[in-house]
């Protein structure tokens, strides 16, 4: 099998993962949790797991993956990075939408806030990436960031990038088991306990199957040296652009 086509259908998994994972987590808050509101409501929280799912894992897991698309090499690097800066923003967006979501819910019912190891790991995946997108667009899409800069500076954005989705990863499936503890408690109005694995710890439990399973197919093709776009590859921080008759190395 080419690598070219390893790769597409690496990419085909990497999209329906990411898909089924949105599907599955709105499926869970729309019809076990009763929907969503934003009136500092449990509805209101219903929009948290979305929104960081959709957000934190799988806008950025696809943002990540852009450079690696064969069919984009050999043409001009700069509307790739903006496309990955844009994809990026609007993940740290929902993110941020997902934050936002949850602490509005805790204050008005007065619960504490950020005492969970799950809270823990989803707040310092939130901070590093909005510090990763920041320091990322100062140095790779503003034409006068120095290129000794770029050179410092894009080991340390690919690490930081993988780094920022294994958290994604762990904040989400620590936050389904957090979720499914507090509400299947096996309660005498007949909520069966999470122990009896119910239709909704069955859901949850897939849906933390799936996230994983997504984080690991993005890892593979991050990891995969063949699938790195040429000049993208080590020693490279240059993108082009074309202009009349010349070529600009910025």
């Amino acid at each position: 099998m080419s690598s070219s086509l390893l790769f597409y259908l690496c990419s085909l998994l990497c999209v329906a993962l990411g898909v089924a994972s949105v599907a599955c987590v709105s499926l869970w808050s729309s019809r076990w949790r009763g929907g969503f509101a934003w009136d500092g409501s449990g509805l209101q929280f219903n929009w948290h797991p979305v929104l960081m799912v959709t957000g934190l894992l799988v806008l950025y897991g696809y943002g990540a993956v852009v450079y690696r698309v064969p069919l984009t090499w050999g043409q001009n690097k700069l509307p790739w990075k903006l496309l990955h800066a844009a994809l990026m923003l609007l993940s740290l967006i929902l993110s941020i939408l997902g934050l936002c979501a949850v602490f509005d819910f805790h204050n008005a019912q007065k619960i504490a806030n950020l005492y969970s190891l799950h809270s823990w790991i989803g707040i310092t995946a939130v901070a590093l990436f909005a510090l990763q997108w920041a320091v990322g667009f100062a140095g790779f899409l503003l034409p006068c960031s120095p290129v000794a800069f770029r050179k410092l500076l894009k080991p340390v954005h690919v690490w930081l990038g993988g780094s920022i989705l294994l958290l994604s990863v762990a904040a989400c499936i620590s936050g389904i088991n957090e979720k499914l503890f507090f509400v299947l408690k096996g309660t005498p109005n007949g909520t069966q306990p999470y122990s009896s694995l119910p239709a909704e710890a069955v859901l949850g439990n897939s849906l933390g199957a799936l996230i994983v399973a997504f984080g690991l197919v993005v890892l593979k093709i991050l990891a995969n040296v063949n699938w790195q776009r040429p000049d993208s590859r080590p020693g490279d921080t240059a993108y082009t652009v074309r202009g009349a008759g010349k070529n600009i190395q910025k």
